[in-house]
Order: structure tokens, then sequence, then C-alpha cells
């Protein structure tokens, strides 16, 4: 750590030590600086990390992003336990961790999960969510949470990621997911903030049956650059926030993953794109190698009116989806499905909103997707970019879906959720609404 680096935290700590959990050992942090070096570490584009100065503690108090914004703030008990702790999400949300002070039926001692008022130092706004009780000196598991559905956008990666930064700061190699459910979507999220073991060559089939696979903490760095814009790398942009949509990279240690929302090279650039069948849809942010900002186009603005989807797409996408999600999930998937409003709409720099029980799927989407079906000569041609259209819409709807249905799932009896895990069959047949949906699509009716 070069002196200069120590001075910026100082003028740092000083700047937020009213928002920090541990006031007196940041103060004390902030005396030795900037002659001792031992006591900060720095991320490879800019974070900086502040450390308990107290002989033979290494207790990570504070954690910043290279502007100097507050992301993470720790406190610690005496006898060495973590007594709170609070992390910023990419969307500015403050979550507040509160350790072992709630119970679960499932797994007993948890921790709670609060939405807290940025003002303040720690001030609770919400209880979201409680999950398994971890020992925050040596974490060594990943532990299941309750109501995944109640979190907000972005909690459960910022939670998960201040437990790998805790797992590293420890020297705790490999651990596993301790817990019900282990769905793609968990499978997702831990990628962005662990590795899998590279010697599993099946690691998605390994962890969906019951979590056997070894994950090495990976933490990623966040870095807000400007309203409404968060950066997380790792050795390279992983992910882009921008206002309401997160935009990701598609290859992740050797896993593809089919996002709507992009980020992809352009040359020395990093450009974060919409993207649908094959085609950049709208770039909606520029930045260079590092995450700085380049260029942040504004949306064009868009008037056009509503159009709810015919009454076939809500069957049809439920079997899709399901038959791309734990099989368990079937029968929720279904009915959350049929509780929702699709409709076709304006949606101003995205592809999808979600208002409630409404989602909105953009009309451009709709339209691209219209021409380039009626592009192709009627036959296997037509037929195969129908069903790739279907896909796209089922994919681009998915992660909000299997969230309300594992939801669902979770909030009913232990024995329903027992028989729904032990009865999953494999998929059946698509029926006749799949059929019927292509059969609009390829007539030129979305």
């Amino acid at each position: 750590m070069d002196p200069a680096g120590c001075a910026r935290l100082r003028s740092w700590l000083d700047a937020s030590v009213a928002h920090v959990l541990d006031p007196e050992r940041v103060a004390a942090l902030a005396r030795v600086l900037p002659d001792a070096e031992e006591h900060v570490a720095a991320g490879r584009w800019g974070s900086l990390t502040g450390f308990d100065p107290t002989p033979g503690r290494r207790r990570r108090l504070v954690q910043f992003d290279r502007t100097g914004n507050l992301v993470a703030s720790f406190q610690w008990r005496a006898d060495g336990a973590l007594a709170r702790a609070k992390c910023r999400t990419a969307r500015g949300t403050w979550l507040g961790v509160e350790p072992g002070v709630a119970s679960h039926p499932a797994w007993g001692r948890s921790d709670r999960v609060w939405r807290l008022d940025p003002a303040e130092r720690w001030a609770s706004r919400e209880l979201v969510t409680v999950f398994q009780s971890v020992d925050y000196g040596a974490p060594d598991f990943i532990p299941p949470l309750a109501e995944p559905a109640r979190l907000p956008p972005g909690a459960g990666t910022a939670i998960l990621n201040l437990l790998a930064t805790l797992m590293k700061d420890h020297g705790v190699a490999r651990v596993r997911y301790r817990g019900p459910y282990p769905t793609e979507q968990l499978f997702t999220a831990l990628l962005e903030c662990f590795r899998y073991d590279a010697a599993i060559v099946d690691p998605l089939e390994r962890f969906m049956d019951g979590g056997r696979l070894d994950w090495l903490p990976a933490p990623f760095e966040s870095h807000h650059e400007a309203p409404g814009v968060a950066v997380r790398l790792r050795q390279e942009i992983d992910s882009v926030t921008l206002e309401n949509a997160t935009f990701y990279r598609t290859g992740w240690q050797g896993i593809v993953r089919r996002e709507p929302r992009v980020v992809r090279a352009d040359g020395g650039r990093v450009v974060c794109s919409l993207v649908a069948l094959g085609r950049s849809l709208a770039d909606c942010l520029v930045l260079d190698g590092a995450g700085k900002i380049l260029e942040r186009p504004i949306p064009a603005a868009d008037g056009a009116p509503g159009a709810p989807l015919a009454p076939v797409w809500h069957a049809a996408l439920a079997e899709l989806i399901a038959r791309e999600s734990a099989p368990a999930l079937a029968a929720d998937i279904g009915a959350v499905m049929r509780a929702r409003t699709l409709a076709w709409g304006a949606v101003p720099g995205d592809l999808l909103r979600v208002d409630g029980e409404t989602i909105t799927l953009s009309h451009r989407l709709r339209d691209v997707a219209g021409s380039w079906i009626r592009e192709a000569p009627p036959g296997p041609d037509r037929a195969a970019r129908a069903i790739q259209f279907a896909l796209e819409v089922a994919r681009l709807l998915a992660p909000t879906i299997r969230l309300a249905a594992q939801a669902r799932l979770a909030s009913q009896p232990e024995d329903i959720q027992r028989r729904a895990l032990d009865a999953a069959p494999d998929p059946p047949p698509l029926s006749d609404s799949v059929a019927r949906l292509l059969a609009r699509l390829i007539t030129g009716s979305p």
C-alpha cells in the first residue's frame, strides 16, 4: 500500500465517520494512518479496506470504492464475534445484517437482514428476511436464505459478496451451500461472488443435486461511478447496474449466461446493450475497461400504447420456464404465471418492467421479432425463428417468475414442499399451448 492510498483512506474515514458502525475503532484506525500500511488493503480496481488496528485483530471495519463511497461497514464484539454489518447494493440500498437474533424452523439460529435508512449509522426501516447463522470469524458454508422474493434487487448478491470477502479475509478456501432448493438461479448468483471447483465438469448438475459443489470465495469490487451507475469488477467488468437494470457479461468460468442485458467488449470499450434474437436493440452505456463512464446515451422517448399479450402466452411461457428450472418448481411456476398480467408496451432503457403483478415487455422486442420471423420463408426456418422468439421471452421473464415460484413453494407446509421435491419428475412433453403459440407467431401475430 502506497502512502497516497493510506492518506486517501484517512480522508474518507473522516468524511464517513457519521455512517460507520464502529466509530471508536475507525477513529483509532484514522489516528495510525498514513503510517500503518498493514491495516489497509487495496483492491485491484481501487477499492480500499480498513482493518481494526488493535494488535492481534485482523477484522475489517470499512470498505470504500475508488471514489470514496462507503460500501460496507462492520462492528465486532470484544470476543471477536460480529455484532453488526451493513453493505450497499448496486442500486444504492443499504442492508444490515444482525447475527444470531432470530430463529427459523428449517435450520434454527438465524441472522436478520434489515433494510436501513441510508442517512443514519444504523436505523432499520424494514425487516426483510433471515438466513442461517454463520461464524463470521471463519464462515465455512454458504447459508440458506428464507423468503428470497422479499429481498430488494441486488440484495442477495450483496450479502453473498459480504460473506465471500470475510471468507477470503480468514483464509477459508472452500465452502458449500448448505440448504434447500439449490436452484439454477442461486447457482448463477453464486458465480458473481465465488468460483466453482474447476475440476468439476458438470458444476450446475452437481450443485442442483443437493448442493454437492465446492465454491472458492472470489468477491467482487463494487464502484458507484455516478448516480444510478454501479460497476462490479474482478479480473474484468462482470456486471453493470444502470438505474433499474443490470447488465452481465455472457461468459462466467465456462458457463454461458443467456442474458438480455449484456456487457460486451467493443474494441477498447465496454458497452452495455439490450440484446435479443442475436442482435443489439439498444446501447445504454459505454465504459472503458476499468469501468469509467465514457458515454451515457439518453433512452429515446416512447409513447407507444400498451397491448395485452394473447392468453396463450401464459400457459406456454409457464411450460417453457419450467423446463429450464428445478423440476420441483413446475407447479408453482404455473400458478405464478396465471396470476400475472402480461402486456406489450414502452419500456425505455430496458426490455421488461415489473410493476407488482403486471409485467410489461418492450414492444420494440415484439416488433423486431415479428419482422425477423416474417423475413424467413414459410417452413422450418420460420418455425425455428418463432421458437427462438418464444424462448427469449421465456428467458426474459424467468428470473422474476422463478423467484416468485420459489417463494410460493417455500411458504407451503413442510410436507407439501417435501412432496414437490420427492415427486419432481422429468419434464413432460410440451402441451398444445406451446404449439398454439408457435402457430400464432409463425403467422405473424406476436
